[in-house]
């Protein structure tokens, strides 16, 4: 893979996730506890071993750009390995990115500085475990100009995506971003071929369209033309993908173990969280006795920025009385510097230092980083952001009409508390 240039695309604003977006840009918002949602892109690189990276930022980067600076600095100079980040420079005149391939010409001399023989161009906020390695060699069997990652989604919902129509050799024959009537697959007519932007070029044709058009957007413009004058393939993402690991399985009777799956279950799965809902929903996954999205395989790791706390602890074991006061957390992720002191939490996902106090219930919620759940609370199918001082007595998602006074509350229910809502007194 030394002869592949990876392009990860950081700079969306992801206003479909207000409030979370408010202060940071989509890539940098914290996911599964302890990491920040480019860690899974940048995860499978390194798993790849892909190890020359871009990351393209433009919005609200500081964030994004003290993550990266803390927790990926694991690149080696010496051999060639590099992860940089590229902020916009305008060295193509006053404007800024207009597009994901503006963004890509306005820095085509770093890919001609470095001569590959492919660019891989990724999103910075997918969640999904995927052997670039399996991809790059589809590519070259099919000869391809470019290739283009797929999966099915439900026709009712494919409206959102990049879909695609392929023939029986996978070459791509047609391609809209963003239908209105999306295309249905023709075996199944309830499901189409979704674009997961995930891209292989070869570097010649991919310079050689940048230079020659105005085209701004990959997903709008690039890929349509090359399906029209080049040589596009589709890469069934589901079919293909393979990744093997070493994974703690529940069985019955026995418990858990760390047993070999290949390929492993989360092999095809993928989410897209430009949602509040969706980013609810990849949480959650996480939980249970064995999630759909694992993060706890040794093979196949997923890395990010590790802080200096203290392991988490669970305190008071009152039992058999009417004010029954046992920390405790089911089915739920619990990172260090958590203190759950006479609470419960239930199928959620904690951050770091986050303090559950007595009585307090927390249920299918994600609570991030220096959040303090007062006494009595009772929290329900909610997204807290960090920095917040939760009162005793709060109730917060129990009564979504109240909490639609207060704080925005998503399409499923789902109640999200913006930072700082509620400070130190």
């Amino acid at each position: 893979m030394k002869d592949v240039l990876t392009i990860i695309m950081a700079g969306g604003r992801g206003e479909r996730l207000l409030p979370l977006t408010r202060d940071r840009c989509k890539p940098a918002v914290p996911f599964g506890g302890i990491y920040r949602l480019i860690d899974i892109p940048l995860s499978n690189c390194v798993n790849s071993q892909l190890y020359k990276i871009l990351v393209f930022t433009q919005y609200k980067s500081q964030s994004l750009v003290d993550h990266l600076e803390d927790g990926w600095n694991i690149f080696s100079g010496a051999l060639g390995h590099f992860l940089r980040i590229v902020a916009p420079q305008q060295r193509l005149g006053e404007d800024w990115y207009r597009g994901t391939a503006d963004s890509v010409r306005q820095n085509l001399y770093l890919i001609e500085r470095e001569r590959p023989k492919h660019v891989l161009i990724l999103s910075g906020d997918h969640v999904y475990k995927m052997d670039y390695g399996i991809f790059r060699r589809f590519h070259e069997e099919k000869d391809a100009d470019v290739t283009v990652s797929l999966l099915e989604v439900d026709r009712a919902t494919a409206s959102a995506f990049g879909i695609a129509q392929v023939d029986a050799d996978l070459k791509i024959c047609g391609f809209q971003e963003k239908p209105a009537d999306p295309t249905p697959m023709p075996d199944d007519p309830r499901k189409s071929l979704a674009s997961m932007g995930i891209y292989l070029f070869r570097t010649e044709v991919l310079l050689r369209v940048l230079k020659e058009s105005r085209y701004e957007d990959f997903g709008r413009d690039i890929i349509p033309w090359l399906v029209r004058e080049g040589n596009a393939y589709a890469y069934p993402y589901r079919r293909y993908n393979h990744i093997k690991d070493d994974v703690p399985v529940y069985v019955p009777s026995v418990g858990y173990r760390f047993q070999r799956e290949d390929p492993t279950r989360d092999s095809s799965y993928w989410r897209d969280v430009g949602s509040l809902d969706a980013y609810w929903n990849a949480n959650m996954d996480l939980t249970g006795l064995n999630p759909f999205f694992n993060l706890y395989g040794r093979r196949w790791p997923i890395r990010g920025l590790t802080r200096q706390v203290p392991p988490a602890k669970f305190v008071f074991a009152r039992h058999g009385s009417e004010k029954q006061r046992v920390g405790t957390a089911l089915d739920s992720v619990v990172p260090h510097g958590c203190i759950i002191s006479g609470g419960v939490v239930r199928n959620s996902v904690l951050s770091y230092n986050v303090i559950v106090n007595s009585w307090a219930e927390v249920d299918e919620s994600v609570v991030m980083d220096n959040v303090e759940v007062g006494r009595r609370c009772r929290i329900k199918k909610a997204i807290i952001d960090k920095d917040n001082v939760i009162p005793p007595d709060t109730q917060i998602g129990l009564n979504p009409a109240e909490d639609r006074k207060h704080f925005v509350v998503t399409p499923r229910g789902i109640t999200v508390v913006p930072r700082g809502t509620f400070p130190r007194a």
